[in-house]
């Protein structure tokens, strides 16, 4: 009798395990995914931007600092990848500081178009100025999505009894996408 008990224990731990094994499995690659997303979108405003630079250029030659501020904050982001299986806090917060650096000399390109009423009006410049706001949006939205992500892997590693089955097989917490400090602050624009 105390065999049969035994081995139903066993079967029910080994089937439990399994579940929580797999469930781990799955949230662990919704993070992947949803870290896929996030660099898509980040991806897709490195596309954008020289079309944008193309275009102020023939306006505001004079403006090359600000220009090349832009290339050179589109050309370090773009050096930065980060594999979904080496996601750490500081790498992470390496990529969101090369980021914020794009998204800083994107802000203040676009605010030196203020000055050129021609640049404003044209049709080309409003469609990427329109592309580029969509993108931001779309980059929010998706490290939105990879923050819940990683929340709902997180909270299964932790929950207990998972939280023996992670420690066996190695799933360890994943960090979150925070938000850079210095976008708390309007960046600075001097004419």
């Amino acid at each position: 009798m105390k065999k049969i008990i035994l081995m139903a224990i066993v079967a029910i731990f080994s089937m439990t395990s399994c579940s929580t094994y797999n469930n781990m499995v799955t949230k662990e690659e919704a993070v992947k995914t949803a870290w896929s997303n996030v660099e898509t979108q980040y991806q897709r405003r490195a596309d954008l931007i020289p079309n944008l630079v193309s275009t102020v250029k023939g306006y505001a030659a004079h403006e090359q600092s600000t220009l090349q501020a832009v290339v050179d904050a589109r050309a370090k982001a773009t050096s930065i990848t980060l594999s979904p299986e080496d996601l750490s806090s500081e790498k992470i917060a390496e990529y969101q500081k090369a980021q914020s650096a794009v998204t800083s000399a994107l802000g203040r390109l676009i605010a030196v178009s203020e000055n050129y009423p021609d640049l404003k009006a044209n049709q080309n410049f409003l469609e990427l100025q329109a592309q580029l706001e969509g993108t931001e949006n779309r980059i929010t939205v998706a490290r939105k999505e990879f923050n819940d992500a990683t929340q709902a892997y997180n909270v299964q590693v932790r929950k207990f009894p998972a939280n023996l089955v992670a420690m066996i097989f190695g799933f360890d917490q994943k960090p979150y996408f925070e938000a850079d400090a210095a976008a708390a602050s309007a960046p600075k624009v001097e004419f």
